[in-house]
Order: C-alpha cells, then structure tokens, then sequence
C-alpha cells in the first residue's frame, strides 16, 4: 500500500494522507517527482514502462517519475524513484529545475547531466522494460507516432533548455 502526503492548493503541507488510488479529496493535492538525466552527447537517458503498467503502458517517458511517498521529501522521492526503476544511486541535493501543477497534484522535475551506461542499469523490473538514450529530434518522433508518453515537445524542449540553469538566461 503506497501511502501519500496531501498538500493544499497553495502547495502547503497538511497533515491528511491518502493511499494510491482512493478518490483525491476535494482541494486536494499530492506531489509527483521526475528526474531527467541527459549525458554529454546531448541525448536523454529514457525508459519504456512495462506493459502491466496503469497508466500509459508499453510507452516510452522521460527518465524516471513516480509519486513522492507520506514522508518523503521531494528529493528523497526523486532519489527513491530512480533507485527503483533503474538501480541509479543518486544524492539529489539540489532544488528541482521546475514545477508544474497538474489537475490533482505539483510535478517536480530534476535535471541531472550524467553518463550512465545502459547495461550497469538494474532492467527489466517490474516497472521498466527497457531504457536507450535519445535525441531531441527522436523523442519528437517517438511523440509523433505515439511510441512516447504524449508530453508537449515544448516540455521537451524547455528540459534540453534547461539542463545547465534554472529558469535563467544560459550564455
């Protein structure tokens, strides 16, 4: 049983919980958490979901995302997340690159500039089935004929964009 922390729709913490797939209260909110890694080449590490998967199965997506346990911060949530799809230790002690409010909850999203050999990677689990690193223009592909999760390629973009700042102008 996956246990969440509710947060208000300023984005405050408040002391109710529910569990992974019970009805959201209303004026209730929870927090996702994705961490984008992208090596040297210009390309993002992604992951193809299992088939067993809820939502959007078989399909391609960003590096890792998942929601953030009753708990957790929103850095130990990345950091779990990434252990558990791919195996990746990674310390996230930084704040994430962006947030973005979905209907029922806040996404934090972590960029992350690293070399990551695909074979020292712990796949296929129960949540990935297989991982490649890909280009700007290939992830568009993937959108296009409906091989990836259906993200806005101005998403996409914004996260190649941001990979070296946060928000700000990078010369």
């Amino acid at each position: 049983m996956e246990l969440w922390n509710l947060y208000d729709k300023d984005r405050v913490l408040t002391k109710e919980t529910m569990v992974r797939g019970d009805e959201m209260k209303k004026d209730t909110y929870h927090l996702v958490v994705h961490v984008v890694i992208i090596n040297s080449e210009n390309q993002m590490l992604i992951q193809q979901r299992q088939w067993d998967k809820i939502g959007a199965p078989g399909l391609w997506d960003i590096t890792v995302g998942g929601s953030v346990l009753a708990g957790e911060t929103s850095q130990e949530g990345a950091s779990r997340e990434i252990s558990e799809e791919l195996g990746i230790e990674l310390d996230l002690n930084q704040r994430p690159h962006l947030s973005v409010t979905f209907d029922h909850g806040y996404d934090d999203i972590y960029i992350v500039n690293q070399e990551v050999e695909l074979d020292s990677l712990k796949i296929p689990n129960d949540e990935v089935l297989d991982t490649k690193w890909a280009s700007i223009d290939e992830i568009y592909e993937m959108i296009d004929n409906k091989s990836f999760i259906n993200y806005r390629k101005s998403l996409i973009q914004l996260l190649f964009d941001m990979r070296y700042s946060y928000g700000d102008k990078n010369d």
